[in-house]
């Protein structure tokens, strides 16, 4: 293990990225990507799988549990995920657990994860495999009252007691990490709500983040104001006597967005290239390194370059690359060569892991499914990758 430490880092090297699975897995393995690889199955898959859970039919259920569930998704409950985070921290791999619930209504359904929540922070707290869980707001307060909340129309009464309710749920999981050591990292959001987010996670990191970082707020870098606001984000933390958790992420909405910003006549959001969208993501990781000492970071991305940066930038100012504050995180189930790579040479690394029943994790499995099989063009490469295994084995 010391000797891998001294190795150049090497995204390529696909012995270290599969070493976990088995012949018989890797080819399993190989055949669900090969499919996952085509527009036309994933766009048939997602236009009727939401269907066939509501009317909960059994074969369809066995068919995605036995497949992209078990690929993508630690486990249908906190107890299940135990034995991925086991595998996972085998390979010095930390987790980051995430109950996969989102668009909430009820006051019912918002209370039970927010509880939920509480209990990935209280586990979290007592393995040391788990440095953080991360939550989305949309499962903690309706869509419609975290949209208004960003803008100029008053709330109603009625508004009012739900936006308390809703400050109190996320207050309540940002208070138990606090006092238990946990992170909490909160996803971004969609920009006709993601003013709110920002607002209310500023919020909680200077209520929690003043000896440490606890919360972390989430930055998309596909837009073209987030390179900015992450720095004007670390001056108010500066000035304001707190520490900034950020967490870089090129985005996840850019489709939704362009027809959003297109419908409503309003400004593209959305870096025109990708080319600059690298560039704004690779200058906030440069810019998260400069500052380590006095915030932390999570470089989530599955671009090889982007990653290769952050390892480079580390090494070359003599950092440790263990340091708490510079860290690196992929999904669970992709870009196993990134993720076991810079755990093999000795960097902080994590998968984020979402749980839950099925009904829960189905919006997020066909997210997965449709953004990297038509944008991003990660499953191309999974595939690849894990070719290319099967034949250095011989299989």
């Amino acid at each position: 293990m010391d000797e891998d430490l001294n190795q150049p880092l090497d995204f390529q090297n696909t012995q270290i990225a599969f070493s976990h699975r088995n012949d018989k897995n890797l080819k399993q393995l190989h055949r669900l990507f090969k499919a996952m690889n085509s527009p036309k199955l994933v766009k048939i898959g997602s236009a009727i799988a939401p269907t066939a859970i509501k009317l909960n039919l059994p074969f369809v259920k066995s068919i995605i549990n036995k497949t992209i569930f078990n690929q993508f998704v630690g486990g249908y409950n906190l107890l299940d995920t135990q034995g991925n985070i086991d595998d996972l921290y085998r390979s010095n791999t930390m987790t980051i657990l995430d109950f996969g619930a989102e668009s909430k209504t009820t006051e019912e359904e918002l209370d039970r994860v927010m509880r939920e929540n509480i209990k990935s922070v209280e586990l979290a707290a007592s393995n040391s495999c788990v440095p953080a869980i991360s939550t989305k707001l949309t499962g903690l307060a309706p869509n419609e009252l975290l949209e208004k909340m960003q803008t100029d129309v008053p709330l109603t009464e009625s508004e009012q007691r739900e936006k308390a309710k809703f400050e109190n749920r996320i207050d309540s999981i940002c208070k138990r990490a606090y006092e238990l050591g946990a992170g909490v990292m909160i996803d971004a959001e969609e920009s006709w709500m993601q003013i709110t987010m920002d607002r209310v996670v500023d919020d909680l990191m200077k209520e929690y983040n003043k000896e440490k970082v606890i919360v972390y707020n989430t930055y998309q870098l596909y837009r073209i104001d987030k390179l900015d606001f992450l720095k004007e984000s670390f001056e108010k933390a500066e000035s304001d006597g707190y520490h900034l958790g950020a967490k870089l992420v090129r985005g996840a909405y850019m489709n939704k967005e362009r027809e959003y910003a297109n419908e409503n006549g309003l400004k593209d959001l959305i870096h025109k290239t990708r080319e600059s969208t690298d560039k704004d993501f690779n200058a906030a990781i440069k810019f998260c390194v400069d500052n380590y000492k006095t915030m932390a970071s999570v470089c989530a991305s599955h671009n090889e370059t982007s990653n290769l940066y952050q390892a480079k930038l580390i090494d070359e100012r003599g950092i440790e690359k263990t340091h708490p504050h510079l860290n690196f995180s992929q999904l669970f189930g992709m870009s196993d060569n990134i993720t076991f790579n810079l755990a093999r040479a000795g960097y902080n690394v994590a998968k984020y892991m979402p749980y839950g029943p099925l009904k829960e994790v189905i919006p997020y499995l066909i997210r997965r499914a449709n953004e990297n099989t038509s944008v991003t063009g990660d499953m191309s490469r999974e595939l690849a990758l894990i070719a290319k295994e099967i034949k250095r084995r011989g299989l």
